[in-house]
């Protein structure tokens, strides 16, 4: 029933999708396809896709497809309109009004949209340099990846002639693309990371890094020049300090979800991953509200968040028909140990897929590692890696010990060991 409210229209729909990513484009495609009702997509871009639609080069798309980002873009959101979704871009969430009710504003104006499930598909972004809390003027030139691969293949904009790129993990080679195929000439790779621990170190041994130096245990101290950056302040590890000179530097990595709605939403978020804590059906602890992809653990492929999408839209479609309930959100945590960072899942309830594969991350390369799964001091299960574990990449480990957990035990650790 839709209708005016104070100047605001109110709309209801089945399924609201937040956010028009490829997690959130396949979830709606899914539902749509499978019968959910009233699939409505927002998304406070213009265009649907989320990054893909500024990453020009190739590899995007199922197994054996090598489509470039904006293809993949295109193509996710026709199978999400094609199967039945709505889809409207320039739509900007405020904030919740209940449970399940979301304030928006778009160019049909506000709305009040009622949904009987809702799902926060909102991605990750990069932190930027005051995020990162680097001292120094504001000068132009000061940029992250996405900042960067917009300015290159949305806008044809220029960048500079002469970069440094801050980071090493691997989203640096798309920075490194993104400069070359804009004229520039990347000057150097920067991480306050030990060469041991840093992913790309062994993209320089190998040559991958196409000659362009990588500065490992640097750190960033100052950001130099007025009204373009002139060149950035480096303290290495033995205390000295140099400066590059530079008309550009582009800070890479170091995602943090896009969390604030669901901060908003009073949505329990997980300390390890900082966003919403969910189980492997990926709910989250707020009845009828799901959670999938960057939004859960920044940043992963555009491959893995479209099948996280999917896999979302099989709960949800549960729920929708299902008899009513939901489960506790006083649900067992799943916790790591350094070296690893966190998990995704991160809660275990009644009714979740016994099987599946939960997400890890380390801060750290892991040669062979085994991993330990405990509780209450009980090992649940080992489990083997014949491959190496490298910082930003995902780490999987097995979901068959969760019939071994304890529901009112304690949280359940995952360690190395």
């Amino acid at each position: 029933m839709n209708g005016p409210v104070n100047g605001t229209v109110s709309r209801v729909v089945d399924v609201l999708v937040v956010g028009a990513g490829p997690a959130g484009l396949a979830a709606a495609a899914r539902l749509a396809a499978r019968g959910a009702g009233r699939v409505l997509v927002l998304d406070r871009e213009q265009q649907p896709g989320g990054v893909p639609r500024h990453c020009e080069h190739r590899g995007f798309g199922p197994p054996g497809r090598r489509w470039t980002g904006p293809e993949y873009a295109a193509r996710a959101a026709e199978a999400a309109v094609g199967a039945g979704a709505e889809l409207r871009t320039g739509a900007t969430v405020l904030g919740w009004a209940g449970p399940h009710t979301l304030d928006t504003t778009g160019p049909e104006g506000p709305e009040r949209i009622t949904a009987r499930a809702v799902v926060l598909a909102t991605g990750a972004r990069e932190r930027s340099r005051s995020a990162r809390l680097v001292p120094g003027t504001r000068p132009a030139g000061v940029l992250t990846t996405g900042e960067l691969q917009q300015a290159v293949y949305l806008y044809g904009r220029p960048v500079g002639r002469r970069a440094v790129i801050v980071g090493a993990e691997p989203v640096a080679y798309a920075a490194l693309d993104a400069l070359r195929r804009a004229g520039a000439r990347p000057l150097a790779m920067v991480t306050g990371l030990p060469r041991s621990q840093a992913p790309l170190a062994r993209a320089q041994r190998a040559r991958l890094l196409g000659g362009v130096p990588l500065l490992t245990g640097a750190q960033v101290t100052e950001l130099l020049g007025r009204p373009r950056l002139t060149g950035i302040r480096l303290r290495r590890g033995d205390g000295r300090s140099t400066v590059l000179a530079c008309d550009t530097v582009v800070f890479t990595g170091d995602f943090t979800p896009e969390n604030e709605l669901a901060r908003r939403g009073g949505i329990t978020l997980d300390a390890g991953t900082r966003g919403p804590a969910v189980d492997a059906a990926f709910r989250t602890a707020q009845p009828g509200v799901f959670a999938v992809g960057s939004v859960l653990h920044a940043a992963e492929s555009a491959r893995v968040a479209a099948h996280e999408g999917a896999l979302a839209a099989r709960s949800v479609l549960r729920h929708l028909t299902g008899p009513a309930g939901w489960p506790d959100a006083d649900a067992v945590t799943v916790r790591t140990e350094l070296p690893l960072r966190w998990s995704v899942p991160n809660r275990l309830t009644p009714g979740a897929p016994v099987a599946g594969t939960f997400l890890l991350r380390t801060h750290r390369f892991l040669t062979r590692p085994t991993l330990r799964v405990t509780q209450d001091g009980r090992t649940l299960h080992r489990e083997r890696h014949h491959r190496t574990a490298v910082p930003g990449r995902p780490v999987p480990l097995a979901g068959v010990w969760i019939p071994r957990v304890d529901p009112d035990g304690g949280p359940v650790w995952v360690g190395v060991g």
